[in-house]
């Protein structure tokens, strides 16, 4: 019964489902993402990001995030160019393409934010968010 579902299981339930949509449907307009390589995407800066940065905010390993970048890179999501702050670093930066899987994917959400509010209601919908907003401020450690 869902009132046995703890609140965790019940905030994760739509999470999963918007994000097995943005998948499906980037898969389906020739950008192919994994979940895996997407945590750290998601986590790039407007300006770049270090992998070390990348690598904490994802709670992975660096050399898990090198990989995965890696496989942005070939994949034409992003490329990594010196870091003018510091000459031996260097950023991960989103590319063209990149960033038109980054608007497809927003557009997903936009539909799917769409349909829960067509099912739940404008005034409910507003309240799940200013909720989760709310309780953003105690669970979000990059807040």
């Amino acid at each position: 019964m869902p009132e046995d579902l703890n609140t965790g299981v019940l905030l994760y339930l739509p999470y999963r489902a918007m994000e097995t949509r943005v998948f499906e449907e980037l898969a389906a307009a020739g950008f192919d993402f994994t979940p895996s390589q997407a945590r750290v995407f998601q986590r790039i800066a407007p300006d770049g990001s270090r992998l070390s940065d990348l690598a904490r905010q994802a709670g992975i390993t660096k050399q898990s995030t090198a990989f995965l970048v890696d496989q942005l890179e070939r994949l034409g999501y992003v490329d990594r160019v010196p870091d003018p702050d510091d000459g031996r670093a260097r950023l991960v930066r989103i590319t063209e393409r990149g960033h038109r899987s980054v608007e497809a994917s927003r557009a997903v959400v936009a539909r799917v934010e769409a349909e829960w509010e067509a099912h739940l209601g404008a005034r409910r919908m507003a309240q799940l968010r200013r909720i989760l907003t709310d309780l953003r401020e105690i669970t979000d450690p990059w807040r």
